[in-house]
């Protein structure tokens, strides 16, 4: 393929401990312990352009919320020389709180999201408390007034942002939201977002309890599965195997960052305890 391959990263930034099995799996038993949550957001880089992928939430967010911040987003992007006032390019996999929050911190970006996601967290839907609790609406607001200036790509279903890059709508855990495929070194990696949070939700079929649609996230592990070279080029949204499954760009980044256009350093399989 001659489309130059992007670097490919996830950069940690928040941590949920102390969660139960029926937090993480739709019919776990809330008696037994469930893996911690990792937040993320993701960088895609070469030569000629730098996607973010989602913006996290702040300190506020986090207290509210019960979670810890380990870093903001946006300062979390300087350990890889990225200063989040000059990213021109943002995508957003989907519009809850920890995926599209501190958006005032990247003034000069377009946000790109699914028309689908748009109207369901700004619809009908959101009258109802289950359906709106992990939304924020002074997020939805920020991003409502980009909207206004201009500052928002929607896109419908499948689009080729650039040679290299694509958007594909599964739905499931919201109504519109997005993965992205990635061309890298290493072949297509698709960042999977919350279509499956945990390695083992896209490879054992079960599922995240936030839901809009239980059929929706089945068939978007389908979906993920076909974009995706194998298993070992899917990168979930929240498990905190990710990493430990890829190297850091550096020693000092080590539990900070990792390169997911490399290897893996081996099977996530192999570190379940």
């Amino acid at each position: 393929m001659s489309i130059e391959p992007f670097e490919l990263y996830a950069i940690r930034y928040a941590n949920h401990s102390g969660r139960h099995l029926s937090d993480n799996y739709l019919g776990g038993d809330s008696h037994e312990g469930g893996a911690d949550l990792d937040y993320y957001v993701w960088v895609a880089r070469r030569s000629d352009r730098v996607f973010v992928i989602d913006t996290g939430f702040d300190e506020e967010a986090a207290q509210a919320r019960g979670r810890t911040l380990l870093r903001m987003p946006s300062e979390a992007l300087s350990h890889l020389g990225i200063a989040a006032a000059d990213v021109d390019q943002v995508i957003l996999t989907h519009l809850h709180y920890d995926h599209a929050g501190t958006l005032d911190s990247f003034p000069k970006a377009r946000f790109h999201v699914q028309d689908a996601e748009v109207a369901y967290a700004t619809g009908r839907c959101m009258c109802h408390s289950p359906l709106r609790a992990p939304y924020s609406v002074e997020d939805v607001t920020r991003f409502v007034r980009c909207v206004y200036h201009g500052r928002v790509a929607f896109h419908d279903g499948t689009t080729e942002i650039v040679p290299g890059l694509t958007l594909h709508r599964t739905g499931g855990h919201t109504a519109g939201l997005q993965v992205v495929r990635v061309w890298t070194k290493r072949g297509w990696v698709v960042i999977a977002s919350d279509a499956s949070h945990f390695y083992d939700n896209v490879s054992s079929g079960r599922s995240f309890p936030i839901l809009h649609s239980l059929g929706d996230m089945l068939e978007g592990f389908r979906t993920i599965k076909a974009l995706a070279e194998d298993e070992d080029h899917i990168v979930p949204g929240h498990d905190p195997l990710v990493m430990k499954v890829y190297r850091p760009p550096s020693p000092e980044l080590e539990g900070i960052a990792v390169r997911l256009d490399e290897a893996p350093i081996k099977p996530w399989r192999d570190l379940l305890p």
